[in-house]
């Protein structure tokens, strides 16, 4: 009788933002496999959760893989989580899940933060309808057409940019959206230094540029782009390749 895989999502930042069952679920886990044993030690200190660690990432071996299948298939429980945030969102936890299916090991997920939603919820913008990209592609080229497909959409955009990209990220997003459009950057939600910077795309853009250095993990959101902004950026895409 094989044990069961738990994904378990833990907090984004402030400790504190786990619920009730996340903290008993770690707790009657045999195992905790991690991203980050360092990190996951953190928050099990708190509560005080003594467990067996296995780190297991995106860049895992296979056999790091099927030791944890190997452990499921004996009957263990083994709760995944990541460095913060829900397993397989933007965050490893995928292959894990479709190697537990591929054994006919149950899967559940626990459901808990997400730094996506939470700026979405805060953003002030449209929220009937969204495009989730996670994090873009490090190519200008690649951006522009990721960016391309997301504003066809007509919806609000998300996605996660490093700290180090995000100025020059904001200037190709005014070549793809209408400058005047919606934009909001969400940085290091829910820790001390929390911020949103809210405004038209172009003030946002301009905001971060004049900045000496940004800091933090940061979560990007646009609403909307116009027709003939993306069939311009289109044409000149175009033009390029």
């Amino acid at each position: 009788m094989p044990g069961k895989l738990f994904l378990v999502a833990t907090p984004i930042g402030n400790l504190e933002d786990i619920t009730f069952r996340a903290v008993q679920n770690l707790k009657e886990s045999d195992i905790v496999a991690c991203e980050d044993t360092r990190r996951t030690k953190i928050l099990l200190n708190k509560y005080e959760i003594h467990k067996e660690l296995i780190s297991h990432h995106s860049y895992s071996t296979n056999s790091k893989t099927n030791y944890i299948i190997d452990k499921l298939l004996d009957g263990n429980k083994v709760a995944y989580v990541t460095d913060g945030g829900t397993p397989g969102i933007s965050d490893p936890g995928e292959i894990l899940v479709r190697e537990a299916l591929k054994n006919n090991i149950p899967v559940e997920c626990l459901p808990g933060p997400s730094a996506c939603i939470t700026a979405l919820a805060a953003s002030g913008l449209p929220t009937n309808g969204f495009v989730f990209i996670g994090f873009l592609p490090r190519k200008p080229g690649k951006i522009k057409k990721t960016l391309l497909a997301a504003a066809a959409l007509e919806k609000t955009v998300i996605f996660y940019e490093s700290p180090f990209r995000i100025k020059k990220t904001l200037e190709i997003c005014c070549q793809i959206f209408e400058p005047q459009s919606l934009c909001v950057v969400a940085r290091e939600l829910t820790k001390i230094y929390e911020e949103y910077i809210r405004g038209t795309l172009s003030e946002v853009s301009g905001n971060i540029a004049e900045r000496k250095e940004i800091k933090g993990e940061i979560v990007t959101l646009i609403h909307t782009a116009s027709s003939d902004k993306r069939e311009e950026s289109e044409e000149t895409e175009e033009e390029h390749l």
